[in-house]
């Protein structure tokens, strides 16, 4: 995610495709973190990146520049290698390049009203999509070569959004989740689902992107508030879990796995009785766990799902419980990891693991503070 604010003392945080490491960028370089030991990986100062992309844990990044120098301009891209400490190839385009997603097979750059797509190999490009004034850089992908979609907003007006076949290199759907312009969109790994926001941030939908049809609607709050991230968890089958930070402070968990058994017993309560299944999704809160006051109101985060550990009832087919490890980043300089419990009542509670500045250390071997 990047954020082209000067008011925070980070300017590009991102993990790569299974979470298992991730960058973040300030005025002076970037650093590249394991989450698992909080260790610091690589560090480079030398300059401002608005964009930093891992591929995988591999030696590749994907790099733009701040512009605060001449040779770090934002209509620079650099395919850089970690182990050479060298640029391996640079592509310069003729206007800012907004984000950057990539996976073994292709690489997207994405622009303010054009969308590229190359072959991550030799660098061809395959395709330009002509968008909408895409303004924020807004773009979901998902890495797995089976699905690999590439989701882009489809209008400056309402919250439509085009999904994209990456390998095929086709128009799949379009989806009009919103009344209102898109804040967020974020793709599952396997490319099964889709989640939007808009502007309002109140509510969050789900879409099964095969079908183009709504799955879930989730309502995050009452009042309007700045959606930072989604992330889906990485799971190679349905993923089970949402996550999103907003400009409230607070971190939200949604399930995407209850059943039918859920949804019949809904429909025959008083209100499930009268208002349409998309309605009753967003007022259920049986599915919606909240971490308030987890960063500063305004501070701007990113949330990741990194693992998610189900324990089976050995009586019923159900879960007995459901465990996920929750990865923060926060713009103002800090990791934090969360464990999150949930039972089979759908009871949930919240653990701080570990904490750490990222901003104030250089030790490559001890980066973690355990709480």
């Amino acid at each position: 995610m990047a954020n082209h604010s000067s008011s925070y003392p980070i300017l590009h945080a991102s993990f790569n495709q299974n979470n298992s490491g991730f960058v973040i960028s300030t005025p002076d370089g970037f650093k590249i973190f394991d989450p698992n030991t909080g260790r610091l990986c690589y560090e480079r100062a030398v300059g401002g990146f608005i964009i930093v992309e891992m591929l995988y844990s591999s030696s590749l990044l994907a790099i733009v520049g701040a512009g605060e120098q001449p040779s770090l301009s934002p209509r620079r891209l650099c395919l850089f290698d970690t182990k050479t400490n060298a640029p391996l190839r640079e592509m310069t385009f003729l206007t800012s390049i907004l984000a950057v997603r990539l996976n073994r097979k292709r690489l997207v750059v994405v622009l303010k009203e054009k969308t590229y797509i190359y072959d991550s190999n030799s660098l061809a490009i395959l395709d330009t999509i002509d968008t909408v004034p895409n303004l924020k850089g807004l773009c979901a992908f998902s890495p797995s070569l089976d699905g690999c979609f590439l989701a882009l907003p489809a209008s400056t007006t309402k919250g439509s959004v085009l999904v994209y076949n990456v390998m095929e290199l086709q128009s799949h759907c379009e989806i009009d989740a919103h009344l209102s312009p898109l804040a967020a969109i974020a793709l599952s790994s396997n490319g099964t689902y889709i989640a939007t926001a808009s502007e309002q941030g109140t509510i969050i939908r789900v879409h099964l992107v095969s079908e183009a049809t709504k799955s879930y609607s989730f309502r995050r709050g009452t009042y309007p508030s700045n959606i930072f991230s989604l992330s889906f968890a990485p799971s190679l089958q349905l993923p089970d879990i949402l996550a999103a930070t907003s400009s409230s402070g607070s971190v939200h968990i949604f399930s995407l796995g209850f059943d039918t058994n859920q949804r019949s017993k809904k429909s025959s309560s008083f209100l499930g009785s009268i208002l349409p299944d998309s309605v009753n999704d967003a007022l259920d809160p049986a599915n919606h766990h909240v971490l308030h006051n987890a960063v500063s109101a305004g501070v701007r985060s990113y949330t990741v799902v990194r693992k998610v550990d189900k324990v089976a009832d050995s009586s019923s087919s159900e879960f007995a419980s459901c465990r996920a490890v929750i990865s923060l980043i926060t713009y103002n300089g800090y990791f934090q990891e969360y464990t999150l419990s949930i039972n089979n009542q759908n009871e949930s509670s919240w653990s701080l693991e570990r904490e750490f500045n990222l901003l104030s250390f250089h030790d490559r071997n001890l980066a973690a503070r355990h709480l």
